[in-house]
């Protein structure tokens, strides 16, 4: 085709150095299965059979408050013809593989203590990792909570962190796959790069591959949404990280807090909290970075049936709210909320998966016909992708089974 102009060879480079930095900046969604939850448990508390008994807690509830598909469908607000369905799988789930991703917590849930006192735990809990290794009893995903550099505890974290890998290189002569450290309460992008700073000298001394300690970050200050210079924060953080962020965690409570909210309005589906998500969404859209909401802080403070049921209605409310809102993971910090949260997650997943399924088939159908028709919705490439990486999020959790994905 003839041009009017002479040449576009020079704006056709530009477009093509565009294209470059826009790749390298948003590489797209990260690659791999995301867990459904991560369940903290305080450093103090941790053993190798902790993921088991969280497990067999959660379905002795069930069983003993929900032990049918219709007193389960009722308590959850199940149609009659999904739940036998949910509850076979929720109870599979809890005796197969309860916790998909661990944190051993040496932050808020374990607290402030003398220096003697932590660092044997930190011994405490190599052994347990260890037996939990050797054993196949270590989740999937699992890792360190370190202190928050914010609250004046970036010594104490630094080494805890260099205790803990030292003793396990010591112990395994290896670093097990799927862990993670967690950096708590986000200020400044200064902290993330002194952080990632810290992790490259760790490698370094421990003869570790350069780029395996990774970490995700926890939301938890209005100065991580909009830093001090009147700016989203969150792009910055990230840089900081220098390739090595994971995760963003939403932290419900304390950013609640800062937002000067009353104690009784901080809770995970107000709309605070929508905001500060949607940042999120939009920061980290197409970067690889993964989204997880935070925790409902509600427990049955007994075991009758009241509390129980308590418990699992909010806490299912605020998993399908994250649902709803496209974040598919969140926190669990009891036994009690995994029930509910598989119930909630495999109804989500279960409840469309039909429709899923029959969109995306459709879709390839009328690609390869090259022509319309085909079903009753036309939906552009962007929605068959995110209808995919729904139906490989529900295979992954196990909410149904991989023969249903398209081939």
């Amino acid at each position: 085709m003839n041009l009017s102009v002479p040449s576009i060879d020079d704006l056709s480079a530009r477009v093509a150095a565009i294209r470059e930095t826009h790749a390298a900046t948003f590489p797209g969604p990260a690659e791999g299965r995301q867990p459904v939850h991560t369940v903290y448990v305080p450093a103090d508390r941790f053993s190798p059979g902790t993921a088991a008994e969280y497990g067999a807690e959660a379905l002795r509830l069930l069983n003993a408050h929900a032990p049918g598909a219709g007193t389960f469908g009722t308590v959850f607000g199940l149609d009659p013809e999904l739940a036998g369905a949910v509850h076979e799988r929720v109870a599979a789930k809890l005796a197969g593989e309860p916790v998909e991703d661990l944190r051993i917590d040496f932050e808020d849930g374990y607290g402030v203590r003398p220096d003697a006192e932590e660092d044997g735990h930190v011994a405490k809990v190599v052994e347990s990792v260890a037996a939990a290794y050797e054993a196949r009893t270590l989740p999937h995903y699992w890792g360190l909570r370190v202190k928050s550099f914010a609250d004046g505890g970036h010594e104490r974290s630094m080494r805890t962190l260099d205790a803990f890998l030292t003793a396990l290189r010591d112990r395994l002569g290896r670093l097990p796959g799927g862990f993670t450290i967690t950096f708590p309460k986000i200020v400044m992008a200064e902290d993330v790069t002194v952080f990632t700073d810290f992790l490259e000298r760790l490698e370094g001394a421990l003869g570790l591959p350069g780029g395996i300690l990774r970490f995700e970050i926890q939301v938890e200050t209005t100065e991580a949404i909009v830093d001090h210079e009147g700016r989203i924060g969150l792009r910055a953080i990230a840089d900081a990280a220098r390739g090595r962020l994971t995760a963003a965690h939403f932290g419900v409570f304390d950013y609640t807090a800062a937002c000067g909210l009353p104690p009784e309005q901080q809770r995970l589906d107000h709309p605070a909290c929508d905001f500060a998500r949607n940042v999120m969404q939009v920061t980290f859209a197409g970067t690889g970075v993964r989204l997880s909401d935070g925790s409902s802080n509600v427990v049955p403070r007994d075991d009758s049936a009241a509390e129980v049921l308590r418990t699992w209605a909010e806490h299912a409310g605020h998993v399908q709210h994250s649902l709803a809102n496209g974040f598919y993971q969140g926190w669990d910090l009891h036994p009690a909320h995994l029930p509910s949260r598989y119930a909630a997650v495999y109804a989500f997943h279960l409840a469309g998966v039909d429709d899923a399924v029959a969109r995306v088939r459709a879709w390839h159908e009328r690609s390869a016909a090259e022509e319309g028709g085909g079903g009753s919705v036309l939906d552009e490439p962007a929605t068959i992708r995110a209808l995919t990486a729904r139906l490989q999020r529900a295979v992954d959790c196990g909410a149904v089974d991989p023969s249903v994905l398209p081939a």
